[in-house]
């Protein structure tokens, strides 16, 4: 508790911080929004669909229960630990997830593939169906966004592996589900790595401050 209050104390006393963390937020929403109607545009606008390597050879599986709620809970469990622990690393985290989805939204508009025709459906009373409806496929926010946590908290090994894990989980999960193709899982890998040295080149200091913040509560001591 002592470490906290001082974490707390040290960087929400610095305008800085608080600025940082807001302009962060703002980007945040701003991709979200993107995200909601790039989405809804990729759905009126969606048409057929492709055979795929694997899912062509793999039944389809019940697992929407964990396709809707796993990632609500991943960064349930990494957003508490962030505030609480990090805090330094939060401004950077909204800043990138935010380019995230504002690139993927992007990407999905491009993309007017129609869903795998073997596929779970959705339930669309939930609240969480409103950031995906299947046809949102180009590329995986499920595999990406826990590999972008993974990036941004690479020195913490406990959130990295957890991270990294949930990626490699939620992307067998979309496969199963047939809510992705394969291009879409194995692809994002490659594109969220892309899109964070992206974040680091265009949020320079936020990115130190993500890496060093540590050192700073350090110095203070």
């Amino acid at each position: 508790m002592d470490y906290i209050k001082q974490v707390h104390r040290l960087y929400w006393k610095d305008w800085r911080f608080a600025s940082s963390l807001v302009y962060g937020l703002i980007i945040l929403i701003i991709g979200i929004t993107a995200s909601y109607f790039a989405i809804i545009y990729a759905t009126e606008s969606s048409s057929s669909s492709v055979t795929d390597i694997i899912l062509s050879n793999i039944p389809v599986f019940d697992v929407d229960m964990i396709f809707i709620y796993g990632p609500v809970i991943f960064f349930v469990i990494v957003g508490v630990y962030a505030f609480l622990y990090e805090p330094y690393r939060v401004p950077f985290g909204f800043k990138s997830i935010g380019i995230f989805l504002l690139i993927r939204s992007v990407f999905i508009s491009l993309t007017h593939i129609g869903p795998f025709p073997t596929h779970i459906h959705i339930v669309s009373t939930s609240i969480f169906a409103v950031f995906t409806t299947g046809n949102d496929l180009f590329f995986s926010s499920h595999t990406g966004l826990p590999f972008l946590v993974a990036l941004v908290f690479w020195d913490n090994k406990i959130i990295r592996y957890f991270s990294i894990l949930s990626s490699i989980f939620f992307g067998i999960i979309v496969l199963m589900a047939h809510l992705h193709y394969s291009i879409d899982v194995f692809a994002a890998f490659f594109i969220t790595y892309s899109i964070f040295v992206i974040c680091q080149k265009i949020y320079k200091e936020d990115h130190h401050v993500s890496v060093n913040g540590i050192q700073d509560l350090k110095t203070a001591e």
